[in-house]
């Protein structure tokens, strides 16, 4: 048995890295969607959403539900390389022949969908998605908790991105150019990870390959992959068909700002699955537990104040980020907003408690009961409301989902419900965001000179009420001799 010679990083340097990774996430479409928005304009951006949505779709056949399995499964084994080996070329294999599959069904429809077809130039651009996303294998690397190599690739692609942008698309006309490179920008760091699969597997032909055990769990996760997607990804499709693009621009610019603080409010869980998958295979309990606590807390902590603060904000948010055309879109920012709590609490306990324990048919169930909800508000109100309609049914959705998971994880969840302070956070947030609403009926300054001042506004108040309350996790964010010595007396 060859051991594996994979150094793993504390998850306190792993989140670190994900949450500059997470940063350099939020930056990017800060950067280029309001230079998109202005220069693409509502219709265009639309256009684009759409299409990448509908290959998105294609994107997560082809993935089936090996992006949370892979994780689990070398996490497991990653201490041997043959099997950590024998499990990723297994892996690798069927993700090979789910991606031919699907990527020949995409052609097809491309082809033979009148609504596809008009812009067959368009959804081609977006299909490399499905081709280059098996090459990526970022499952591994997440395994073998590889998150500095993660967060420096996707940096540098992302910057490439932006030059590319900037360089190319200076007219409504050139979405399509825009379309290659935010694909660019999201999978073209992929070749490199391929060409990397050598340093951590090997590729010697095992004789006693066993595909089948993976696709039970790997077929689950896909289920649930198909049933969150349903309002993630629906929510644009159904606007692209039942209403037009000009709502699809509107409630992309919505959902882009939900995306970027659920990705900050997710940056430490992201981490934790191959280090829960661990300890689950070890049975190492207490740690377990520990770790749990720690990551609902912190959702709780980073999660409140950001929707607080950007329910207050949404305006200035639209205005910055897209312009005044976009200002149709502010309702259903505020809107979707809400969905940050739930979409980070699910996160930790569907994909980073539930999943190592290898209850992912339970997360199965609630993400069924929040995507037939959320298809079935869609029918309801995107007729009437259009992008605002779409934002109230995602929201339902995912707070539909936590209730279930809450329900369903209870005997886990209550091992550490003590230990769980949302009260607090709730709370201090909302007194912190009280001054903070008066400042910004007071100034009267370009929307980005607004946010600056209120953001800093709102994170000082915020942090001090945090230090006046001994909050841990602040203190040991701050993680110094005085606030070590403060606790201590305390």
């Amino acid at each position: 048995m060859e051991k594996a010679e994979n150094k793993t990083h504390s998850i306190k340097y792993n989140a670190l890295m994900n949450v500059i990774l997470t940063a350099s996430s939020f930056l990017y479409p800060l950067i280029t969607f309001p230079y998109v928005s202005r220069v693409l304009l509502v219709a265009g951006n639309g256009k684009v959403n759409f299409a990448a949505s509908v290959a998105n779709y294609f994107m997560m056949v082809a993935s089936l539900g090996i992006p949370t399995y892979g994780v689990r499964a070398c996490a497991q084994v990653r201490d041997n390389k043959d099997e950590l080996s024998k499990t990723a070329q297994e892996i690798l294999i069927i993700n090979l022949i789910a991606t031919v599959l699907v990527s020949i069904t995409y052609i097809i429809c491309v082809f033979t969908i009148p609504r596809f077809s008009q812009d067959k130039v368009l959804f081609f651009i977006e299909g490399i998605n499905i081709v280059l996303n098996m090459f990526g294998a970022n499952w591994l690397y997440q395994a073998l908790e590889k998150y500095d190599y993660i967060t420096i690739r996707s940096i540098i692609f992302k910057a490439i991105s932006v030059v590319l942008m900037f360089m190319f698309v200076h007219k409504a006309s050139n979405y399509r150019v825009y379309a290659f490179t935010f694909v660019f920008a999201n999978v073209g760091s992929n070749i490199l990870n391929f060409l990397r699969l050598h340093r951590y597997i090997s590729f010697k032909k095992f004789s006693n390959y066993n595909f089948k055990k993976h696709l039970g769990p790997i077929f689950i996760l896909f289920a649930q992959n198909v049933t969150v997607s349903i309002y993630t990804n629906l929510d644009t499709v159904m606007l692209g068909f039942m209403r037009d693009d000009t709502q699809v621009g509107l409630y992309t610019a919505a959902v882009k700002f939900k995306g970027l603080l659920t990705g900050v409010v997710v940056s430490l869980g992201n981490v934790l699955l191959p280090r829960m998958s661990f300890y689950v295979k070890n049975n190492l309990k207490n740690e377990f537990k520990q770790l749990m606590a720690s990551a609902l807390n912190t959702i709780f902590f980073l999660a409140f104040p950001i929707v607080i603060y950007f329910l207050l904000a949404s305006r200035d948010c639209i205005l910055f980020i897209a312009g005044r055309q976009y200002l149709g879109a502010v309702l259903a920012m505020q809107v979707i907003t809400l969905a940050v709590l739930p979409n980070g609490l699910t996160g930790i306990i569907g994909v980073q408690i539930l999943t190592p324990l290898n209850r992912e048919r339970q997360v199965l169930y609630s993400v069924i009961i929040g995507a037939s909800s959320d298809f079935i508000l869609n029918l309801i109100m995107i007729p009437f409301w259009g992008a605002t309609g779409a934002a109230l049914a995602t929201t339902v959705a995912e707070f539909l989902v936590l209730i279930a998971q809450v329900i369903l994880g209870r005997d886990v969840l209550s091992t550490v419900s003590k230990d769980i302070k949302f009260l607090h956070y709730f709370l201090l947030s909302i007194i912190a965001g009280l001054p903070t609403f008066f400042v910004f009926k007071m100034l009267k300054y370009p929307s980005i000179i607004r946010l600056m001042i209120t953001f800093i506004i709102y994170s000082i108040i915020y942090c001090f009420l945090l230090y006046i309350y001994k909050d841990p996790i602040l203190y040991k964010a701050l993680d110094n001799k005085i606030t070590r010595r403060f606790v201590r007396r305390s």
